[in-house]
């Protein structure tokens, strides 16, 4: 019993990883007051990826359009990510994006009258406002192949309607422990949550791009052989 549970929950693993979910907790660690961010952001991802799972399993599982988006957009997408990982993996590690930002950079600066502003996301974060980052929350929080895999998955165990609601909600607390993770460290070693968070950042400023290079091309090999499996099967 336990073996078919565990399966129907490693796509929410897979979906936890994240980039856009990373980038934004990684932003909210940088800011002040981030401890009230990421519990915004975290009620309003609750708020979208919740109901719109509950909305799919429960009205839209058995649509002839989602199994056929399954079967042929999976594996040309994987392969599609993958290609576009390697390739930002490539550009980072040859630092080739540095004319580019440096001529963006440039443009901004000529178009602020020699300010050099934050990019919009980053300022209303800043503000440490929770409600702003509810509503980052809401409209970033949309659900991907992997979450839809899960939602099939919950589906086919035909559980009773309460069980289902049970599963789509751990689902998601699966997907969202990058938010979770560092809340329930402030919840119950604040102190030495905050050093973490200020030892991360310091560790991310010196070795953000190497690691950034690495990931990318770790997820980009991932998703290709991914890619190529479910062709071949």
């Amino acid at each position: 019993m336990a073996a078919p549970v565990f399966r129907t929950f490693i796509p929410a693993f897979a979906a936890a990883a994240n980039p856009t979910l990373l980038g934004a907790v990684t932003l909210m660690l940088f800011l002040p007051s981030p401890k009230r961010l990421l519990l915004g952001y975290l009620l309003g991802a609750y708020l979208t990826s919740i109901t719109i799972g509950l909305l799919i399993v429960f009205t839209f599982h058995n649509s002839a359009g989602v199994s056929t988006s399954k079967r042929t957009l999976s594996p040309v997408q994987d392969l599609v990510l993958g290609a576009i990982a390697l390739l930002i993996a490539y550009v980072l590690a040859s630092g080739r994006d540095q004319p580019i930002r440096e001529r963006r950079r440039e443009r901004k600066l000529a178009k602020h009258g020699g300010e050099e502003k934050e990019p919009l996301a980053q300022r209303w974060l800043g503000r440490g406002s929770a409600r702003i980052a509810f509503v980052c929350g809401v409209a970033l929080t949309l659900p991907g192949f992997t979450y839809l895999v899960c939602l099939s998955r919950i589906d086919k165990q035909n559980w009773s309607t309460a069980g289902t609601v049970l599963a789509v909600i751990a689902a998601n607390l699966i997907m969202l422990i990058l938010l979770e993770a560092p809340l329930i460290g402030y919840a119950v070693a604040p102190e030495r949550t905050a050093k973490a968070v200020q030892d991360f950042r310091a560790w991310l400023r010196r070795r953000g791009r190497t690691v950034a290079v690495r990931i990318a091309a770790v997820i980009g090999i991932l998703l290709i052989v991914r890619g190529v499996i479910e062709l071949l099967v």
